[in-house]
């Protein structure tokens, strides 16, 4: 019997791969016409990464994962960065008529007076296009898509390099609180960007 990192590294070489250029093909062309976007791309989630949130468990120390290969829907993931905050909603309307989504959440703080994490996140249904000449066997039904600002993908690009270093310290009070007055700023200038977007045309 193969060992789950065996079974992730076949599926990441003959399946993966393929699948997030796929994806990011289909992205391309339905997004053709759109502006002020950044950046299209998608890839698949490493080895590492996979292993490691397959070995995530709830508070009571049980795996949060029956079945990894199965119940983790980011295996692909897939990413617009766009200019200003009301791009994320026009970009957002564009994807949502190609593809069908069985998950969107807006990621914003539990509470208004906190600062952390912002964006868009899509789980969708993997087109039968992009699919097409794959094994089956090994493709997930779904992948992940995130629509963010410049600055939401900034934000958390450094946040996750800083907060998730493997054997380095564990953040401090003080440590937290920079991550969130880095994300406040983000936010402002944000809402800034846009504003002066809005006035300006």
């Amino acid at each position: 019997m193969k060992s789950l990192e065996a079974e992730y590294r076949e599926r990441f070489d003959g399946a993966l791969t393929p699948l997030a250029q796929a994806i990011e093909r289909e992205l391309r062309m339905y997004l053709r016409n759109e502006v002020r976007i950044d950046r299209i791309s998608a890839r698949p989630k490493s080895v590492e990464r996979f292993l490691k949130k397959s070995s995530a468990t709830d508070s009571s120390g049980v795996l949060k994962y029956a079945d990894p290969l199965t119940e983790i829907q980011d295996q692909v993931g897939a990413r617009v960065v766009t200019f200003y905050k009301s791009d994320v909603l026009r970009i957002a309307a564009v994807v949502e008529r190609y593809f069908k989504a069985i998950e969107k959440k807006d990621h914003v703080p539990e509470r208004d007076s906190e600062f952390s994490y912002f964006g868009k996140h899509y789980i969708f249904f993997v087109s039968s296009d992009a699919s097409s000449g794959l094994d089956r066997a090994l493709l997930p039904k779904v992948f992940e898509l995130q629509i963010k600002t410049l600055f939401q993908h900034a934000w958390s690009e450094a946040n996750h390099d800083l907060g998730y270093k493997p054997g380095g310290r564990t953040l401090t009070s003080d440590d937290r609180r920079k991550l969130a007055f880095t994300s406040a700023q983000a936010w402002g200038a944000d809402m800034i960007f846009d504003e002066l977007f809005a006035g300006l045309h």
